[in-house]
């Protein structure tokens, strides 16, 4: 038997018309006898997803903070999950990071004129950890995001540098204050006066994965005849099945059929709507479920196959939208997001909000079983992913920026061990956790990010 070095490229992909399916990390793409880690392909890289809720948390009250309505009491390994909003993290302790008690000063009210537009501010600030320019022309300004400075050091290496994804729609109005409403929107900003669009309809994110090597009207030429995208790439399938040993190909199947999966879950989603669905979303685009449960899934399926692919390493999401009416009646709550938000300070209306916070959390580990069951190298995707998850506002009822809700999951290739909770110290601003990461992670060479102050021991 003769054993080679040839392997496959960590860039090969399937192509067929208007369909370019990237493959996932396969042993054939590590020479014989070679150690992954020692090799282009398995040598683990960094994924960084930064998903934003909206309003805060209940844990951010007086009542919140005495019974730990977000964060757990203990600080270090030893911490209770029970009694906050976190508990459905549970099972991936081992991947969790929380920092609890900092602030995103950027979102505050500076002069008396800015007084009121927080909801206006907060998703500006909240991944750039600067101040938005209080203005309602086209000088609009705040920083770059921190998953922009990741993407624009190590995106350019991959097919998409980032993905910015939404549930909601950025066009709802909301110019208040004073603000423009481009300022509501997007999370992700390329430069200080570039916000990035972001992506609602699962069908075009999927299209932005599986198309881009194809044209626009192969691509539309594709999505009319209501095959799967697989069928265009089957004999694709079948040459390379034929170069793989016995691992891969099972490797390989489970991968087709995560994506076949997804695309057939759209698929319902665009037939349902279009016979005339529950016109619980009446503006919405055809492939936008009514369900957000479904919608989040979809959208967090879409953001794995990316990440196992590497056909990006960077994604935001933005789970709500600032003073959005939507009800979420799977937390056990009628009341509509934006309302419970303001609770008034009655305990018993506290409590209702924490319920949709734990609701808010519970789609979170959907995501990190997709990535902890997706092999990377000699570990999985999880593990060499980091997801920030927080919010820019902290007490929604004050409209306060203080004790705003943030963690962390996976260990950013090593970089976070987990299991942890750090109580930063009063009025540590959040953009410290961001540097930090940003210094883990291999932005090494800043000296600050937003409004930080120094680094903090995550």
């Amino acid at each position: 038997m003769v054993i080679t070095k040839r392997h496959l490229s960590r860039r090969t992909v399937l192509r067929g018309m208007g369909a370019t399916v990237a493959l996932p990390m396969l042993e054939s793409m590590v020479p014989a006898f070679t150690a992954q880690r020692t090799t282009a392909a398995g040598k683990p890289v960094v994924r960084l997803a930064c998903l934003e809720m909206v309003h805060g948390s209940a844990g951010a009250t007086k009542f919140g903070l005495e019974n730990n309505l977000w964060a757990p009491a203990q600080e270090g390994h030893d911490f209770d999950l029970t009694p906050t909003s976190l508990k459905p993290l549970e099972p991936y302790r081992d991947h969790l990071t929380i920092v609890s008690n900092t602030d995103c000063r950027m979102a505050e009210a500076f002069s008396d004129n800015e007084v009121g537009g927080d909801h206006n501010r907060s998703s500006a600030a909240y991944l750039t950890q600067a101040k938005p320019k209080q203005t309602l022309g086209s000088d609009i300004y705040s920083g770059v995001s921190m998953d922009q400075v990741y993407a624009q050091r190590f995106g350019q290496e991959t097919p998409a540098p980032s993905i910015q994804l939404a549930i909601e729609s950025d066009d709802t109005g909301g110019c208040h204050y004073g603000y423009s409403c481009v300022y509501m929107g997007p999370i992700s900003w390329a430069s200080a006066t570039q916000p990035l669009p972001m992506i609602r309809d699962p069908r075009l994110v999927f299209d932005q994965l599986f198309g881009f090597g194809g044209t626009p009207a192969e691509r539309a030429a594709r999505r009319q005849t209501d095959r799967s995208i697989l069928d265009w790439i089957s004999r694709e399938v079948t040459r390379l099945k034929g170069d793989l040993g016995p691992t891969d190909r099972r490797r390989l199947d489970q991968y087709l059929e995560d994506v076949r999966e997804v695309e057939r879950r759209i698929q319902k989603v665009e037939r349902h709507n279009a016979s005339g669905g529950s016109g619980e979303l009446p503006a919405a685009p055809i492939g936008v479920p009514d369900s957000f449960h479904e919608h989040v899934q979809i959208m967090f399926d879409l953001q794995a196959l990316a990440f196992m692919t590497d056909v990006t390493r960077v994604s935001s999401f933005k789970l709500s939208r600032d003073a959005t009416g939507r009800v979420y009646p799977e937390s056990g709550v009628r009341t509509a997001f934006h309302s419970a938000s303001h609770h008034g300070e009655n305990e018993s209306q506290i409590l209702d909000f924490a319920k949709i916070n734990t609701y808010h959390v519970s789609m979170i580990p959907y995501f990190l079983e997709k990535l902890k069951h997706a092999p990377d190298g000699d570990g999985s995707v999880l593990d060499n992913t980091v997801i920030v998850y927080g919010s820019p506002m902290g007490d929604s009822n004050l409209h306060n920026h203080k004790r705003c809700p943030l963690f962390l999951a996976g260990h950013a290739g090593g970089q976070l061990k987990g299991n942890r909770h750090i109580k930063a110290p009063d009025g540590t601003p959040m953009a410290n956790v961001f540097l930090t990461l940003l210094h883990r992670i291999g932005v090494d060479d800043i000296a600050s990010f937003g409004d930080s102050t120094g680094e903090i021991a995550i």
